[in-house]
């Protein structure tokens, strides 16, 4: 469970500094985007994501469904329900 905190650190430290980079892009090269707001972080998602990769798991869905919503349930209170939608969508 360490390393899925440090993973967590990790990739949020990385999406904050891209995240930044990426506003200054959108304002110079004048692209419009929306702000539309997000329901979970996009941090724990790549967290996932790469812990998937990492655990042997086949596909994601399995995954995210045998191991996610068992044993990480308290983790990642409000991507449960994003997440689980699309793992049932056949991601």
């Amino acid at each position: 469970m360490n390393k899925l905190y440090a993973i967590c650190g990790d990739v949020d430290d990385f999406y904050q500094t891209f995240l930044l980079a990426w506003k200054k892009h959108l304002i110079s090269s004048s692209i419009k985007q929306r702000n539309k707001p997000f329901c979970f972080f996009v941090s724990e998602v790549l967290t996932i994501v790469i812990a998937f990769h990492q655990s042997g798991y086949r596909d994601l869905k399995t995954y995210y469904i045998h191991f996610v919503c068992h044993y990480l349930l308290n983790k990642f209170p409000k991507l449960i329900s994003d997440l689980h939608k699309k793992a049932l969508m056949q991601i």
